[in-house]
């Protein structure tokens, strides 16, 4: 059993900054990637960030200069920096881990997600 638990969302003021955490744990053999989803109201689910082996990382263009994404391979915990937020990032933001199992099997597992508000 894996568990996906992310903190830190909230409502900020346009041009401000707001830190996402996302914590994995329970019968994880290894990480092999982590990802920040987001999905605003009446629109599909976009990747934001991720971050591979080697912190390898991937950005949607509209979040480029703004957004960084960071892991602590110690705790299995990823992390996602947001400054200069806009009210267009306002969204529900899913962690994302694709981890294979102690049973050796690799799936992506998916947090509950946190809301992310930006007030113009």
């Amino acid at each position: 059993q894996v568990q996906v638990v992310e903190s830190g969302g909230g409502l900020v003021q346009a041009g401000g900054s707001l830190r996402l955490s996302c914590a994995a744990s329970g019968s994880i053999f290894k990480i092999n990637g982590m990802g920040w989803y987001r999905q605003a109201p009446g629109k599909q689910r976009e990747l934001v960030a991720r971050i591979a082996s080697g912190d390898r990382t991937n950005y949607v263009d509209s979040v480029k200069g703004r957004f960084t994404i960071s892991g602590d391979n110690a705790k299995n915990t990823v992390y996602l920096q947001m400054n200069s937020l806009k009210p267009e990032d306002t969204a529900v933001y899913y962690c994302s881990a694709y981890i294979t199992t102690n049973s050796y099997t690799v799936e992506m597992y998916w947090g509950q997600g946190t809301q992310v508000t930006v007030a113009s």
